[in-house]
């Protein structure tokens, strides 16, 4: 995900059951506490005895929620996310624990609607900073780079919801063990830190091995793919290069500009080398990284030429020298919109794809 939720059983949530199924845009959106609720997630069947979706799970409108991304995902930008029905998502990455706790602040002035907070487990202030999600009560706590383990018992006690990132059956089965609540599955068509097997091949194998909800993540800016995330035996779907270009986002217009005009074959991982892949925008900053790969260069070179870099593309608009993070989906955006219509678009493809399958 940019740098920064199964179904029990192997059944997949099907056009038949979804609560999907005739859910108009119109329909009034569903008003979060700023406490989070203790209720555990659904893993089997909803109330009205069909397969649990995620806005049914986290009490939103929308199956979908945002992606935590480091020096993009403020606190305004959350609260714009959540109140256009889907899950907004504060990055901690970047931040320090005072930082975030005033960037919770920023949101709850703005929305009593659910929310959530990412958090960067290779942080150095990691510790101050699950403290603060704890005396928050922040609903949701998603978590990427590392093991969140040593904070589930703590944040679950506080209420919150943790729903740890993985790239793999494996971890996905031991944060099962640890008590997470859900996972979110990421597949390496994601922008930003990425894994190694694709969404199409992840989804179906971490849903079919828990018993708790599967999110899928990678590759999703469209109601054809999250139709296809809940075929796969997703409950929902989290995104982040598709709401980069929102009317909201806070990124800087060369950033968006940039995704806009980017093609299918208009992304590339560095980093492989050094054991922290990146997806990213093609540019003179990814082509110099991609170059040092080949000549056995120091880590310190490599940390040289990508610090800030990320905050020279989100920030300051460096085409040359910026981190443009992205996933492969960028290949499809085509203009600027404001939330509302990006999440309102998607679900009407999503019932105009599902109704449209073949009965075979």
């Amino acid at each position: 995900m940019l740098d920064k939720l199964s179904v029990s059983d192997a059944s997949p949530i099907t056009a038949a059951t979804s609560p999907l199924a005739s859910a108009p845009d119109t329909a009034p959106l569903v008003a979060g506490a700023a406490t989070p609720s203790t209720a555990p997630l659904a893993t089997g069947a909803a109330a009205s005895g069909t397969a649990a979706t995620l806005d049914t799970l986290l009490a939103i409108r929308y199956p979908l929620m945002q992606g935590g991304m480091a020096q993009i995902a403020t606190g305004r930008f959350a609260a714009a996310v959540s109140e256009a029905g889907a899950l907004g998502i504060i990055a901690a990455g970047a931040k320090s624990a005072a930082q975030l706790r005033e960037e919770i602040q920023t949101l709850r002035a703005i929305t009593e609607r659910p929310f959530g907070v990412n958090v960067m487990l290779m942080a150095p202030d990691v510790t101050e900073i699950a403290a603060v999600l704890v005396e928050e009560r922040v609903p949701v706590i998603t978590t990427g780079a590392g093991n969140p383990a040593a904070y589930i018992e703590a944040w679950k006690n506080a209420g919150c919801k943790v729903i740890p990132v993985v790239p793999s059956v494996a971890l996905a089965q031991r944060m099962q063990r640890f008590g997470a609540d859900a996972v979110i599955a990421e597949g390496t068509e994601s922008g930003g830190h990425v894994g190694e097997t694709t969404t199409m091949a992840l989804v179906p194998q971490v849903s079919a091995a828990l018993t708790i909800p599967t999110v899928a993540a990678g590759g999703i800016a469209s109601g054809r793919q999250l139709c296809a995330a809940f075929a796969l035996g997703a409950c929902g779907a989290q995104m982040g290069t598709a709401l980069l270009v929102s009317e909201e986002c806070p990124i800087h217009e060369n950033y968006k500009t940039a995704l806009l005009k980017a093609r299918d074959t208009g992304t590339t991982v560095t980093g492989r080398v050094t054991g922290t892949p990146v997806r990213l925008l093609k540019n003179q900053m990814a082509r110099e990284y991609l170059k040092l790969e080949q000549t056995g260069a120091s880590r310190d070179q490599f940390e040289e030429l990508a610090l800030g870099s990320l905050r020279r593309a989100a920030l300051e608009g460096d085409q040359q020298r910026g981190s443009f993070m992205a996933g492969q989906v960028a290949g499809q955006l085509t203009q600027i919109e404001p939330l509302a219509k990006i999440f309102a678009r998607i679900m009407t493809e999503y019932r105009q794809v599902r109704e449209g399958l073949p009965t075979l």
